[in-house]
């Protein structure tokens, strides 16, 4: 009885998969709103009571696509900054990581144009801020920690570059292909500028430091 069962479950899960991936092509193509359930289940050979028996209705598929979606990137961003040799190194990896994620075509279209229609725009700001923001945090206070940026406020040094991060997330996803990489090397370069200036300000004053163009003292 054990065996059958866990083959049922094996085949469940790998039925959810299927539609997880025909849904992901199929949104990524034609959008939330374009797409439809039969079309999914008809893409895998499947009724549309088995996607139904999985997913509750076409909001709820969508949010299983975001979520895998989201995940892969944060894997991703992780996985670069984790080989990087200090707390700096591993946030501008995680920086490039993710500006190559938003260059992905499913993922620009899913989660920066559909998942705002689809979910409206506060589910969609929650689901933004449950993957990325507290990674970014994580990130901002390593650099802290470490002494590459002096000990500015957590919260507000955190929101600015998951806005940032975010803006150039959009910027990508509305770039057409031919234009991707232009754009996401603007964007890259703009990104450490900004890091770059917060890496050097004093916070008393907001001044940069900068090197001396004197000469030595004897």
């Amino acid at each position: 009885m054990s065996s059958v069962k866990g083959r049922r479950e094996q085949y469940a899960q790998e039925t959810r998969s299927a539609l997880l991936e025909a849904a992901r092509r199929r949104f990524a193509e034609q959008g939330f709103a374009g797409t439809a359930l039969e079309d999914v289940a008809a893409d895998i050979q499947a009724s549309r009571g088995a996607v139904y028996h999985h997913f509750a209705n076409k909001t709820a598929l969508f949010e299983a696509v975001l979520d895998r979606l989201e995940t892969e990137m944060i894997h991703r961003v992780i996985e670069s900054s984790a080989r990087a040799d200090d707390p700096w190194q591993a946030a501008m990896a995680a920086v490039e990581a993710f500006l190559d994620h938003c260059c992905d075509p499913d993922y620009g279209r899913v989660v920066w144009q559909e998942a705002p229609r689809a979910l409206g725009l506060q589910r969609w700001k929650e689901y933004e801020e449950k993957y990325a923001y507290g990674l970014i945090g994580q990130l901002i206070r390593g650099l802290m920690d470490s002494g590459e940026v002096p000990p500015l406020p957590l919260e507000p040094m955190t929101r600015i570059s998951f806005h940032i991060l975010g803006a150039a997330g959009m910027a990508l996803a509305e770039s057409s292909d031919a234009d991707k990489p232009r754009v996401r090397d603007e964007y890259s370069r703009a990104i450490r500028h900004l890091l770059n200036g917060a890496r050097t300000a004093r916070p008393e004053t907001g001044t940069v430091t900068r090197p001396s163009t004197s000469p030595p003292a004897p």
